[in-house]
């Protein structure tokens, strides 16, 4: 379904069960919803399950330029808000998950728990993103695509059809609305976590060079969360490592939402 978010159209897709705890899943820079789908259908069977497409990702428009990390935020409690859900988990992967720990550190009081996969507390070398911004607002995304994706997933996946439907998702990705989520991502400033009362699962691929292990280790510190390395993964092991992602995803989310639910009724 199609839903407006200020003056944004956005894509979004609710599925599951009106009286179950609502999950948010929220997609990498240059994918779209549709990265969440080899687990979508084992959430629901516990879940609400809500995905929307980013600004200028899948079927999502894009809005004016400059945008924010708080923007993208912005979008994700507009479309809550729109469904009337007042609280709900998190799972965001990359820039996903940068948007989630926005909203954390602004809406503590509407997060049950967070899942943060293969992201950082904030980006490194910030005059890099800039750089690659004005690349492909200036000259498309096409002539970056082979380097964008070698980092997502292992050289042993590259040519699975998983991969390359992956590859396919970012090659359709409008060059200004990755140029726009890559200026969000340069105007992240690092600094400590403003909430970490927060539940936090943080997942890593082992090889990912972009939101690495060490990284991913200073952020689980940070937020008071549990780390889990994942083998044999990159940047994105939501179809690589399905299987392994999902069960480490549902241990958690039962876990704390079954202290959130005696928490309540303990009040």
């Amino acid at each position: 379904m199609f839903l407006k978010s200020g003056e944004l159209i956005l894509h979004v897709d609710l599925q599951g069960s009106c009286d179950a705890p609502v999950l948010v899943l929220l997609h990498s820079l240059g994918t779209n919803l549709h990265l969440w789908d080899p687990i979508v259908s084992s959430l629901t069977r516990y879940y609400r399950v809500l995905r929307l497409d980013m600004r200028g990702h899948g079927l999502s428009e894009v809005g004016q330029a400059p945008f924010l990390i708080e923007d993208l935020a912005k979008d994700i409690l507009s479309v809550a808000d729109y469904f009337g859900i007042d609280m709900f988990s998190v799972a965001g992967v990359s820039i996903g998950g940068l948007i989630a720990q926005n909203l954390a550190d602004r809406v503590p009081e509407r997060l049950v728990s967070m899942v943060l996969i293969d992201t950082y507390l904030a980006p490194t070398t910030q005059s890099i993103w800039s750089t690659m911004a004005y690349d492909i607002r200036n000259h498309g995304l096409n002539h970056r695509i082979q380097e964008i994706f070698s980092r997502w997933v292992t050289p042993a996946f590259r040519d699975t059809p998983s991969a390359i439907g992956m590859k396919q998702m970012l090659s359709r990705t409008s060059a200004e609305g990755y140029a726009g989520c890559v200026e969000a991502l340069s105007q992240i400033k690092p600094e400590q976590p403003k909430n970490t009362k927060v539940p936090v699962l943080v997942l890593v691929g082992e090889s990912d060079i972009v939101a690495t292990p060490a990284a991913a280790q200073e952020m689980a510190i940070a937020r008071n969360g549990k780390l889990v390395v994942l083998k044999d993964a990159a940047h994105i092991p939501i179809l690589e490592k399905s299987d392994e992602v999902l069960e480490e995803m549902m241990k958690f989310l039962v876990k704390n939402f079954n202290q959130t639910i005696r928490m309540e009724t303990s009040v």
